[in-house]
This record gives C-alpha cells, structure tokens and sequence, in this order.
C-alpha cells in the first residue's frame, strides 16, 4: 500500500463534495478497490468511504411497488431483506462471494466497477432497473458500456438502484470456483410486455442482452424455445476457465435452466 488521504462523510452532499478533490475516488464495501490498492494497480489521492452514509443504506418497496434498494446496502441485506418481493434477485446476493464478501460489499460499488463477471449487472440489466445517483436516473440499458466501464461521470455516487418485479425470473449462475464470479450467469426476468435476459461473465464487451432468446421467450416461455439457439462465440470470453465457444454453449444452457426455474 501507499499513503493517502482518507475521508468518512455522514451525507450525500459530503461524499460528494470530498470527491471533488483532485485524485479522489470513492470506497464502497471495498472488495474490488483494497485488492486493486494492494497490488499498486490504482494510486487514487484520498478515499472517500461511502460506509458511514445511511441514507445510502436499506432496501424499501416504492408506491408502484418497485424495489428500492440504497446504493451502500450491502450482499447479505440484499439477501436477507429483499426475499420476499424479489426471490431471484435475493437468491443471486446470497450466492455473491463468500460471508466476508456478502457482509462488505455493496451494490452501488459492484454496479460502479462493472466487472464483467459480477452478478447484479445481469439483475440490473435484466430488470429493466433504473440506476439513480446523486445527479440524475441511469436506465440500466444506458449504464452498462463495456468491461469495467459505466455511464458515471467522476465524482457520480449511485445512490439506489430501482427494481421493477417482475412476473416471474431466475438467475443460473455456473461458478468458477476460486473467485466465485461468474464463468457465465444468465438472469431471466419475464414481464407482462416481454422477457429480457442478460448474460454475465461470458462477452468480451461485459455485461450483455440476448435479444433472440428475449424474442423467442416472449413467444414461448419455455426452455425448449431457446434450445436451437447459439450465441456467436468470436465475442466471448477466453481463457485457462473456458474457451470461447465453451462461454457461447453455457450461455445456452444456463438461460435453458433460469427459465426451467423461473417457470
């Protein structure tokens, strides 16, 4: 490690006046950015812990009975607290890391790093979620841009992250079991107008929707309505885990087992 400034502020408004400072940048529950600090790979001026903002923490239903849930709630609330009103998307919090890792990290600091293995972006993506900051709203289709890249602008803090419910989804999520991320994870999320499905772990470009097997699913909710499809493996993934074409398969294959679930 090295040395730096660090601030804890109570407010919004202080976290975002702190982050105003040259070289600062935020520290959520710390999982991705202690690492990445330890390794010398980011050499950020000051941190700025968003842990002591409460404002940014709980998971409460809106009026039209969306999901709200504050940016610095960590895993294991989501988990706990979101059972009842959104089964999947409590079940693929409980499924993140390990305890360590479920009691620390938060959603707004998975949703800021945008790896492209994490889970919650394929919940976000799916969903149709709508991510809020301390400026504007994010639409989920707009927040995403590539691997470890998203719509923030420096400075932006995700405030909370709001969950349309829909009829019915599920999240398949196929382990790599030393980082417990995804190899590939597809969440399934079937509403009244149509079914979107997101991919994670698998594209080259992050966190993506499958479109044809949306198109085939709103039709046919069924996992036989997706069994011909294929996803073009030049895209995807490559490494000592899975070949390309081996990410393109388990795409196929985990949408096949979210739908059998959610159905």
């Amino acid at each position: 490690m090295y040395s730096f400034e660090f601030e804890k502020p109570s407010t919004i408004a202080e976290a975002v006046a702190a982050l105003g400072a040259e070289e600062a940048q935020a520290l959520g529950g710390g999982q991705t950015l202690i690492p990445t600090l330890k390794q010398r790979l980011a050499a950020p001026a000051k941190l700025v812990s968003l842990s002591g903002i409460a404002e940014l923490k709980g998971v409460c239903v809106e009026d039209d009975g969306a999901l709200a849930i504050g940016g610095g709630t960590t895993h294991a609330t989501v988990a706990r607290e979101a059972a009842d009103k959104y089964p999947a998307l409590a079940d693929l919090a409980s499924h993140i890391g390990d305890p360590a890792v479920r009691n620390r990290g938060t959603i707004g600091g998975s949703l800021a790093n945008n790896d492209p293995s994490a889970c919650y972006p394929a919940a976000v993506l799916a969903s149709g979620a709508t991510i809020r900051t301390n400026s504007r709203d994010i639409a989920a289709d707009d927040f995403f841009q590539g691997m470890f890249t998203t719509a923030l602008a420096d400075g932006e803090i995700i405030t909370s992250v709001r969950f349309p419910v829909p009829q019915a989804a599920n999240y398949q999520k196929f382990l790599q079991p030393a980082s417990r991320f995804a190899l590939v994870g597809v969440f399934v999320a079937r509403f009244a107008d149509g079914v979107r499905v997101a991919v994670t772990g698998a594209s080259e470009d992050g966190v993506f929707r499958w479109t044809e097997a949306e198109q085939a699913l709103s039709a046919d909710f069924r996992p036989d309505a997706v069994k011909d499809l294929k996803v073009d493996p030049s895209g995807m993934i490559g490494d000592l885990h899975g070949s390309k074409e081996y990410r393109a398969h388990l795409v196929g294959v985990m949408t096949r087992r979210a739908v059998a679930a959610a159905g």
